[in-house]
C-alpha cells in the first residue's frame, strides 16, 4: 500500500499525459490525409513540391545557388537540433553514471514515486526520446543533401560518348523529366516528415523532463502544449471560400495543369 501510494499519481497521470498528444497527432495525420490544406505541414507539403518542380526547369546559375542556399538553411536547422538532443543525452548520461548521493536530494523533493528503479526509468525515457529525435534530424540532413545534388542535376548536360571530344554532344540525363520531379519530391517530403517527427520527439521531452520534478508538472505541461501545438499545425488560407478546396487532397502528388498538388 505504502508503494501504491507513492506512485498511483504516476500511473495515473503520466500514461494520461503520453495518450493526449498521441490521440493529437493521431488526429492531424487524419487531418492531413483528408483535409491537406487545412494543415501547416499539408500547405508546405505542396509548396515544397511546386518550389521543387520549379527550380528542376530551366535550372540555371541563380536558381542552383537558390536552391542550395534554400536546402542549407533546414540543414542548419536540422543540425542544431541534432546537436541539442546530443547535449542533452550526454547529460542525461553523466547524472545517471552519478552516485546516489548527487540524485537523492532531488528525488526527495519531488511528488510521486521517487525510488532508485523510477528515477533511473525517468532518466532513460528522456534519453530514448533524445536519441530518436537525434535520429530524425541527421536523416533530415542525409535526405536534404540527396535533394540538393539531385535538384541541381536534373538538366545536367552531359558529353555525348558517340562523339570525340572535339564534336562532343551535349545530351541531358537519360531519365523522364517527371520521373525526376516526383522522385526529388518524394526525398523532399521524407526529410520534412523525418524533421517534423524529430521536432515533436524533442518537444515530447519537456513533459518527461518535468517528469523528474513530478508527474503532475509532466501532465500539466502536455495538456498545455496540445493547444500551442493546434495553433502551430492547422491554418486557414482560403478563407470560408476555401472549404471545397480542401476536401479535395489536393496535396501529396503530381502537379496538374491547374497547379494543383493531387494525391
Amino acid at each position: 500500500m505504502v508503494a501504491w501510494r507513492e506512485s498511483y499519481l504516476d500511473l495515473i497521470l503520466i500514461p494520461l499525459g503520453l495518450l493526449l498528444p498521441a490521440l493529437y497527432h493521431a488526429w492531424l495525420w487524419r487531418a492531413v490525409r483528408r483535409r491537406p490544406l487545412s494543415t501547416a505541414f499539408g500547405v508546405y507539403s505542396a509548396a515544397r513540391r511546386l518550389w521543387a518542380a520549379g527550380m528542376m526547369r530551366d535550372n540555371d546559375d541563380k536558381k542552383g545557388v537558390l536552391v542550395v542556399q534554400s536546402i542549407r538553411n533546414v540543414i542548419m536547422g536540422s543540425t542544431l537540433m541534432a546537436t541539442t538532443s546530443v547535449l542533452f543525452c550526454t547529460g542525461i548520461a553523466a547524472v545517471l553514471s552519478s552516485t546516489y548521493s548527487v540524485k537523492k536530494p532531488l528525488s526527495d523533493a519531488v511528488f510521486g514515486a521517487h525510488g532508485e528503479y523510477m528515477m533511473a526509468l525517468k532518466y532513460v525515457a528522456l534519453l530514448l526520446v533524445f536519441l530518436f529525435s537525434f535520429l530524425c534530424h541527421t536523416l533530415t540532413i542525409c535526405f536534404l543533401n540527396q535533394a540538393s545534388f539531385l535538384i541541381n542535376t536534373s538538366c545536367l548536360p552531359l558529353p555525348d560518348a558517340e562523339k570525340d571530344d572535339d564534336g562532343a554532344r551535349l545530351v541531358g540525363l537519360q531519365l523522364p523529366a517527371g520521373a525526376v520531379s516526383d522522385y526529388v519530391g518524394e526525398i523532399l517530403e521524407r526529410s520534412f516528415t523525418l524533421n517534423f517527427v524529430g521536432n515533436r520527439l524533442f518537444y515530447a521531452g519537456v513533459p518527461l523532463l518535468l517528469w523528474i520534478f513530478g508527474p503532475l508538472l509532466a501532465f500539466l505541461s502536455s495538456l498545455v502544449m496540445i493547444p500551442i501545438l493546434y495553433n502551430l499545425d492547422m491554418v486557414n488560407v482560403a478563407g470560408d471560400r476555401g472549404t471545397k478546396e480542401h476536401s479535395s487532397g489536393c496535396v501529396n502528388g503530381k502537379a496538374n495543369g491547374n497547379g494543383c498538388m493531387q494525391v
